[in-house]
């Protein structure tokens, strides 16, 4: 087949990629760094300084994010669009991975899929951001691509994406222990359901095809003869698998050798990890808080969790059978855990989006093209709540998705920062003070800026000449920090993030006078008392002068 022969053929396919790159990477820099985004900046400005990132079993995700992320800094600059550039290229990735799953569920049906995911609002959002989720998502895709093709063919390819998965699961967030319980046990149940109502796969074969087959010597014998098929692949490719796995995990989690006590969080962050998934910590949420999600932002995604169901139904694909089981395990495992915060939605979701063209591909078979038109019309408006989100409500609280984000109040502190920088950059010396109690993103957005102090409920000692070029004082400090000061200042409300008290910003006026011209300072310190003279007693005054 030709080039223009091939484009003709696959053109739905590129437009579905082109469609989901277009939304994830138009104007990647107009949202303000979100809370977490400014603690991965800050944390790899520390590498800068110790050479490799120190794995902390408490922060809960693992090291190749921030290598990544390391890389796209020293390249580009300190530009948000930066962080953000290869979780956009990641997410759209996994819209054109989710095409080669065709092959387990049938071509239409994975297009389907991927245009679910490509305009899914969720998708979308937090493939926007510099955060580690999408590589999980990758990971788990990688995983049940690999498991798929070992099932049906067995060829090396699917051994090594089956061990590049694991790979980068292990690599990126410790819930990857929730992923590959419920794999483990979708093998499991899918073994056991193919001995009550058959799959497809199994129903097609010939009952003396079965009977000629010799006997398995014991349990494990059988099961890996009905489920592994043994293609190309070797327990050469095996053992390789395995020592690039141990040789990467050793070498991210070490610091590159050079922190090797970080080895030790591979199973000391399950400890802080069980207590912060049953304790909540502050982000607790309800049971059903996933389905609301759906119900809400990722329609196809409810309808492929209502697809799942078809698992039971003798004669289901077993790859549609396993991932039913497989997502539905992950979404129950994922309810009952207290800790919940919504960009996990998006490791929840693929399956459920493969469920979704797999079931329409199906109905549309049966019922014709005006069902594809319902579909479509569905795909449009998820497309248009995803425009809204992504493009003109991206900071608003109220929407779900909207979590722990910063206002674009930042703006009014670091545009006239920028400004000043640009003039001259060495007005990246210019001093300020931050008495917010959580003040991130700012240490990343200020990291230019060496002569910043920082002062939150740990370090509440304030200096008595608190005067800066700029300053930014939460509500409750604000008449402290008035008391100390000695200049002239512009001010102006700024609230950092929601669910967080009001702040005011104070730009020196001598120093913003050329940003802000003939604006008169809001704040002017009280005039210091003039001593007053000391009262002349009676007999003073009768007294002459010497």
């Amino acid at each position: 087949m030709d080039f223009k022969a091939k484009i003709k053929q696959e053109w739905p396919s590129i437009l579905i990629v082109a469609a989901a790159a277009v939304a994830r990477l138009t104007l990647l820099g107009m949202k303000p760094p979100h809370f977490d985004e400014g603690v991965n900046g800050w944390f790899i400005d520390e590498m800068k300084h110790t050479g490799f990132y120190h794995y902390d079993p408490t922060n809960y995700h693992g090291p190749l994010h921030f290598y990544i992320l390391f890389a796209m800094q020293q390249l580009f600059g300190r530009h948000v669009w930066a962080l953000r550039l290869p979780l956009a290229l990641a997410s759209t990735g996994a819209v054109w991975f989710t095409l080669a799953f065709g092959r387990f569920v049938g071509k239409n049906a994975a297009r389907w899929a991927a245009a679910a995911m490509a305009v899914s609002p969720g998708c979308v959002f937090y493939g926007r951001y510099a955060i580690h989720e999408y590589w999980l998502v990758l990971a788990l895709m990688l995983c049940a691509w690999g498991m798929g093709g070992l099932w049906q063919t067995g060829e090396r390819k699917y051994m090594w994406a089956l061990w590049s998965g694991i790979t980068l699961a292990v690599l990126t967030k410790e819930t990857y222990i929730l992923h590959f319980a419920a794999g483990f046990l979708t093998v499991l149940v899918a073994w056991v359901m193919g001995f009550l109502t058959p799959t497809a796969e199994r129903s097609a074969q010939p009952e003396q095809t079965r009977k000629k087959r010799p006997p398995a010597q014991d349990p494990w014998q059988a099961f890996l003869r009905e489920n592994v098929a043994r293609g190309q692949w070797t327990w050469r490719d095996m053992g390789l698998g395995a020592l690039m796995f141990v040789g990467l995990v050793g070498l991210f989690y070490s610091g590159t050798f050079m922190d090797m006590k970080g080895l030790k969080g591979l199973y000391e962050a399950y400890d802080a990890w069980a207590k912060t998934g049953s304790s909540g910590n502050g982000h607790e949420k309800a049971w059903y808080y996933w389905l609301r999600l759906m119900g809400i932002y990722e329609w196809p995604s409810a309808v492929g969790l209502a697809v799942s169901l078809m698992c039971v139904l003798p004669r289901t694909p077993r790859f549609v059978r396993g991932l039913s089981i497989y997502g539905c395990g992950a979404l129950t495992a994922y309810s009952i855990i207290h800790y919940k915060t919504p960009w996990c939605i998006v490791s929840l979701t693929w399956p459920f989006l493969l469920l979704f063209g797999y079931g329409l591909d199906f109905a549309i078979q049966r019922a014709g093209k005006p069902l594809s038109v319902m579909a479509a019309t569905l795909l449009a408006a998820n497309a248009g709540d995803m425009i809204y989100l992504n493009y003109f409500d991206y900071t608003n609280p109220k929407q779900l998705y909207v979590y722990v984000q910063t206002f674009k109040d930042i703006n009014k502190l670091m545009d006239p920062l920028n400004k000043l920088v640009a003039k001259n950059p060495a007005n990246y010396q210019l001093s300020g003070n931050i008495v917010v109690d959580s003040y991130h993103p700012l240490p990343w957005l200020l990291g230019d800026f060496p002569n910043v102090g920082y002062y939150d409920d740990t370090n509440t000692h304030l200096d008595q000449d608190m005067d800066a070029d700029f300053l930014l004082v939460e509500e409750a400090r604000i008449d402290e920090v008035e008391s100390l000061l000695k200049d002239r200042y512009f001010t102006a409300p700024l609230t950092i993030r929601d669910a967080q008290d009001p702040s005011e910003l104070y730009l020196r006026a001598k120093t913003f006078a050329s940003i802000f011209p003939g604006r008169k300072p809001e704040f002017v310190p009280s005039a210091t008392p003039t001593p007053a003279a000391p009262a002349t007693t009676p007999a003073a005054a009768g007294r002459p002068s010497q």
